[in-house]
This record gives C-alpha cells, structure tokens and sequence, in this order.
C-alpha cells in the first residue's frame, strides 16, 4: 500500500511537471512569434498595439461612428457621421507591418441663435504608414526555464514585468490644403489664418508604442506627433487598459490627450470586442470629453476581419550579446559538423589537432 501510494505521488508530481513545461513551451510559441492563432486588432479602442499581425496575413479593420458636437462659443452644433479604416499588412519580417489608416467625416453644422447650417465632407485623415518592433522584452522570458515546483515562482510579480515591448511608427499623411476637418483656416474659423490653400499636402506622422502583457491585462501607451511640418501640427498621447475576460469577450477604457496650437482635448474611451471567429471580431464603443469647446459624445460599432496566410513560423532572433553568441555557437557546432566523417569517425583527436 505504501509503495502504491508512493508511486502514485511520484505519477501526480511527473504529470504536474510535464503540464508545466507544456504550457510554457505553447506560450513561448505565441510571444515568440508576432503571429497569433486569433485575430489581434487595435480596434475598438484608438491606440497602436506595439506587435504586428504577422507575416502574409492581411487585416481589415474598420466601423462607423455618430455623434454630437456643442461649441458654447461658437454657438454651433455638430451633428457628425464617420467612417474608419485600418488595412494592415505583415510583410518581410515578423516585426514589420505596413498599414493605411483613415476616416471619412460628414459634419451637419447648425448655429444655435439662428437658422444658418452648413455641411462639412471630408477625408479626417489618410495615412500610408509603417510600424517596426524593435525591442521585445518576452523574447529573452522565452528561454528561462520555468520553476516546475513552485508555481508562485512562476506567477509572482516581478519588476522586469514592467518593461514593455517597444515598436516605432512613421507615416505620411496625404490631406488636401482646403480640407475644414484637418485645415482650421479653411472651416470658417478665419481668425486663427485668412489665407485659404489648395492643392495636396503631404506631412509626416510619427510614433513610438509601448506595449506590456500581463496575464488577462494588456496596456498600451501611444506617443503621437501628427503633421509635424504643417501650420496644423498636433501633439498626442493615448493609454488604453484592454482585459480580457475569456477566449471570446474583452473590454478596454483608454485616455486620449490632445495638444495643439488650434485645438486641445482631453478624450476617454470604452468599449468593448467579442471574438466571433479566430479570424473575425466585433466591437463597440463610446467617446466623451469634459469640456464645452466643443464638448463631444461619440457612439462607434465596428469589425475587424484576417485573411491568413501566415505558413511558417519566423521566430525573431534574440538581439544583444546573448544574441551573438548564440549564433557563434551554431557557427561552432556546423563547423565540428563538417569535420565529421560519414562512417562516424572523428577527424580531430582528443588534442583537437586535424589528422
């Protein structure tokens, strides 16, 4: 009986083990690799996660939105529908995508002391742009070996836990010079600037995404400069909050800050996302802020659909010191490979002279 008992204790610990190892290994596969075995898409909040969708797979992301706008100096109301689009595309390499973002805006605009009203139709934004992970902190977790006996070690906080993974974004945005909805001199507001443009102007958009994964919590933060060579230049950061509750529901809250010589905003978002496929997501969400100049409130539904076509696997090398020497081992261990014959016998003797 005591020797049943034993061995079944040993059984139970082995099995243990192996669940362990196995589970460490399938996570190892899934950080390792930009590409995921589910849809990863930035929708519904407004923030840039800081990993790419993976080699070959082609992802469309995109919604509607209404909403209202109240300018109490102005004394004019918005009554705004828009329209917004992701394309995103890995190619290359499992750190690179490339992406077109953009949003169409119709604006019924009506004063609120008269009978006036006004349209605004226009592209808000149309950007070609390229987004590049170069730094990944879970890359070097993949190789530490997991404590198969103690699973607190395993789960317990740790400070490396707050450095995240880091990705850098650059884009031209493509506007036209008299467009109301990126070009304040142009939408009646002749104040700010009396000379009216035309033509396309094309400026650049830059950005660096932070990103950190902890269990079920992922956040993300955005540092945004847009159309940083034009008179319309703005400043930008976003921090979205995303937990997901199970395989299929997430849910986000995000803060949005604006800052610019025309216009400043301080902007919150929630939402949420159901996973209806591996391959297909729906979203919906909300928008307000807290100021009257304009005051806002947006309600948004939207879908994000993959064409995979990701075959293989790229696993990104490890970078750094640890990096080269892990290649001057497989450089080492090729070459001892070539010097061994195929009947088995070693060409170098015990001395490591060649014979």
């Amino acid at each position: 009986m005591i020797n049943y008992i034993f061995g079944f204790k040993q059984y139970y610990m082995i099995n243990k083990r192996i669940k362990i190892l196995f589970l460490f290994l399938f996570a190892s596969i899934s950080v390792f690799a930009q590409y995921t075995e589910t849809i990863n898409s930035n929708r519904p909040g407004f923030s840039q996660g800081a990993f790419s969708v993976g080699t070959n797979v082609l992802q469309f992301e995109t919604g509607f939105g209404i909403g209202k706008e109240e300018h109490s100096i102005l004394n004019k109301k918005t009554d705004a529908f828009i329209i917004d689009y992701n394309f995103r595309y890995g190619i290359w390499k499992e750190e690179l995508e490339i992406s077109f973002i953009g949003a169409y805006q119709s604006n019924s605009i009506s004063f609120i002391d008269s009978d006036a009203s006004y349209k605004e139709i226009n592209f808000n934004t149309n950007t070609i742009g390229a987004k590049y992970l170069f730094f990944d902190p879970y890359r070097k977790r993949q190789i530490e070996k997991p404590n198969l006996y103690s699973w607190k070690a395993n789960n317990s906080f740790k400070w490396k836990d707050l450095i995240p993974a880091i990705s850098i974004y650059a884009g031209a945005n493509f506007d036209q010079a008299d467009n109301p909805l990126t070009h304040f001199s142009n939408n009646g507001l002749t104040f700010f600037n009396s000379k009216s443009k035309t033509g396309i102007e094309i400026s650049p958009t830059v950005a660096i995404a932070t990103q950190n994964n902890w269990g079920s919590w992922v956040f993300v933060i955005n540092l945004i400069g847009e159309r940083i060579t034009l008179d319309e230049k703005s400043y930008s950061y976003i921090l979205t909050l995303t937990h997901t509750f199970n395989a299929k529901l997430s849910a986000f809250i995000e803060n949005q800050g604006i800052k610019s010589d025309f216009y400043a905003d301080q902007i919150f978002r929630g939402g949420a996302a159901y996973l209806v496929s591996k391959d297909f997501q729906v979203d919906a969400a909300f928008l307000i802020n807290f100021k009257d100049t304009p005051s806002r409130q947006y309600g948004r539904l939207g879908i994000s659909y993959r064409f995979d076509m990701h075959t293989n696997d790229q696993y990104i090398e490890e970078k750094g010191k640890a990096g080269r020497a892990k290649k001057r081992k497989k450089k080492n261990y090729t070459k001892k490979k070539k010097n061994k014959r195929l009947d088995g016998i070693n060409l170098e003797n015990n001395d490591g002279i060649n014979l």
